[in-house]
C-alpha cells in the first residue's frame, strides 16, 4: 500500500525478453506478474487503474475499458512534441534544448494521443549522454505518476487536450539512423548523435570500405578545433601527434576527437592505435571516414 491509495499492485509485461527487469524486479518483490501474450487475451477486471511505461504495443480498448478510471501513461517528451517509441533519443539528436515527463491518458489505436494530465520540463544540458536523461526523466516521472494517483480525481478534471497540428514524432531506432554523414552534418550535430545513441549503439562511417564503428568520442564547445587542411572534404582524418588524439573534419569545418573506435568488427581501438595500424598505412588523399 501506497500512502493508503494504492492497495493492490500487479503488473503485466513481456516474457519475451530472458532477462527482463520488469519481470525480474516483480518475482523478487513477490509482486504478481503476468505475461502479455496470455493477459491481453484474458485480461484481470478487478483494478480502478491502468499504468504503462515503455510498453510497445497498443492497448485494446476492450481492456482500457476494462479499468474503472482507465490507463495512464508516462511518456518522456513535452506531447504533442516526440510522440513514438524513442523520445530521448530524438530529442538529444535533435539538439532540443528541453524535454519533459508527460502524464497522459490512454487511447486505444493510436499512441500517445491521450489528454495530458500533467508535464514536468527538464532542461537537456548539452553535454548529456542519453542514458543519463533517461535516469534523470525516469525519477521525475515516477514522481508525476505518483502526484497524479494521489489526487486523480482533480487531475481528470482539468485536463488537457493535445494539439495534433504541433506534433512531432520519434519513431523506432534503426541501424541506418546510427550512420553518420560527414557531408551534410556539422560538429555539434555529430556530437548530438553520438550523445543520444550512447550506450545504445555505436555510430557508424567506413574506412577503405571496412564498417566503422565510433564508441567514445569528444566535443569541446568552447574551444572549437577548426581543421585547417585546405582542400579536404568532411569526414578527412588527422591524428595529431601534439594532442595525441584523431580528429574528424566535419562540414563547418570544425574537428571532433574520436577517442575508442573498432575497424572490421574487430577489437576496439584507441585513436593512436587506429593511427598507427590503419591511418598511417593510406597516402593522405584516402584518409577519410565515408
Amino acid at each position: 500500500m501506497y500512502n493508503g491509495r494504492v492497495q493492490s499492485l500487479e503488473v503485466v509485461t513481456s516474457f519475451k525478453a530472458a532477462k527482463n527487469p520488469v519481470k525480474q524486479y516483480s518475482q523478487a518483490n513477490a509482486i504478481p506478474v503476468y505475461d502479455w501474450n496470455s493477459f491481453k487475451e484474458s485480461p484481470i477486471t478487478s483494478f480502478d487503474l491502468g499504468v504503462v511505461v515503455s510498453f510497445g504495443n497498443l492497448i485494446p480498448g476492450a481492456i482500457i475499458r476494462s479499468f474503472d478510471r482507465g490507463m495512464l501513461n508516462v511518456h518522456a517528451s513535452l506531447l504533442p512534441k516526440l510522440r513514438g517509441a524513442a523520445p530521448i533519443v530524438h530529442a538529444i539528436a535533435n539538439g532540443d534544448k528541453q524535454t519533459g515527463i508527460s502524464i497522459m491518458r490512454i487511447k486505444p489505436k493510436h499512441f500517445d494521443v491521450g489528454e495530458i494530465l500533467l508535464q514536468s520540463v527538464v532542461n537537456i544540458p548539452r553535454d548529456i549522454l542519453m542514458p543519463q536523461l533517461h535516469d534523470q526523466l525516469a525519477q521525475i516521472g515516477a514522481s508525476c505518476l505518483i502526484t497524479c494517483i494521489e489526487d486523480i480525481e482533480r487531475y481528470y478534471h482539468n485536463l488537457i487536450r493535445q494539439d495534433d497540428s504541433q506534433a512531432t514524432y520519434a519513431p523506432k531506432i534503426d541501424h541506418k539512423f546510427a550512420e553518420i554523414s560527414w557531408n551534410d552534418t556539422d560538429a555539434v550535430g555529430v556530437y548530438n548523435l553520438y550523445r543520444s545513441l550512447y550506450g545504445f549503439r555505436p555510430l557508424s562511417t567506413s574506412f577503405e570500405g571496412e564498417l566503422v564503428k565510433i564508441f567514445e568520442m569528444s566535443f569541446n564547445h568552447s574551444q572549437k578545433r577548426t581543421v585547417h587542411l585546405g582542400e579536404h572534404r568532411p569526414g578527412y582524418i588527422e591524428y595529431s601527434k601534439r594532442l595525441k588524439t584523431l580528429l574528424v573534419r566535419c562540414n563547418d569545418g570544425c574537428a571532433l576527437e574520436i577517442l575508442k573506435l573498432s575497424i572490421g568488427g574487430k577489437k576496439v581501438l584507441t585513436g593512436m592505435d587506429f593511427h598507427n595500424g590503419f591511418l598511417s598505412k593510406v597516402e593522405q588523399s584516402k584518409r577519410y571516414f565515408m
